[in-house]
């Protein structure tokens, strides 16, 4: 059995326990799921299967995708086209720092923002969050440990932050596994 296929499974035990084994912080209830960035698409299917089975056991799961959350930040600000025509006036890296901006600047569209006006509008009923496709905050557009500081005491879902990325030393994390990152061992959850 593959390594993530074990995670999954561990994983699986730790929300069927009663209460849930994943979080020691009361007003953080996230846990991560890191995986290898190749494992992408094997990581989607065992995520919808483990929702699958969670809702047989009667644990409701909630999967919500990170990129749409992107998607709709530059559509509520300035829309595509300004950012295509920022990154053909001044490059790629101008344009990531304006999306960048889209998702951290509170006189935008905050991912945290987005992420609690999702969850608030989840019944009552769901269990358990996935947040996935944390990859198209590539390369550096947003920082996932941001997002989890600024969702701290602000739900009570479990959620799970699928994360993308290598594991440096026993807490340090590497978005993407990206060699030119730091790998952030900020990670309280």
């Amino acid at each position: 059995m593959s390594s993530l296929k074990n995670r999954i499974d561990q994983l699986e035990s730790d929300l069927k326990a009663d209460p849930p084994r994943i979080s020691v912080y009361h007003d953080l209830p996230f846990a991560i799921f890191r995986y290898n960035p190749e494992e992408e698409w094997t990581l989607r299917r065992e995520a919808r299967l483990l929702a699958t089975r969670l809702g047989e056991t009667g644990r409701s799961t909630s999967i919500i995708h990170l990129s749409d959350f992107l998607w709709k930040a530059i559509e509520d600000t300035e829309g595509i086209d300004a950012v295509v025509d920022l990154e053909k006036d001044r490059g790629f890296l101008a344009a990531q720092e304006q999306v960048t901006t889209y998702l951290s600047d509170r006189d935008w569209r905050p991912l945290a923002g987005l992420l609690m006006e999702r969850l608030k509008s989840l019944s009552s009923s769901t269990n358990v969050v996935f947040l996935m496709r944390a990859a198209a905050m590539a390369p550096g557009i947003y920082q996932m440990s941001k997002l989890l500081d600024q969702m701290l005491g602000k739900t009570s879902l479990i959620t799970i932050l699928f994360y993308p990325g290598s594991i440096e030393g026993t807490t340090g994390l590497r978005f993407m596994a990206l060699k030119d990152r730091e790998a952030l061992g900020n990670y309280r959850v």
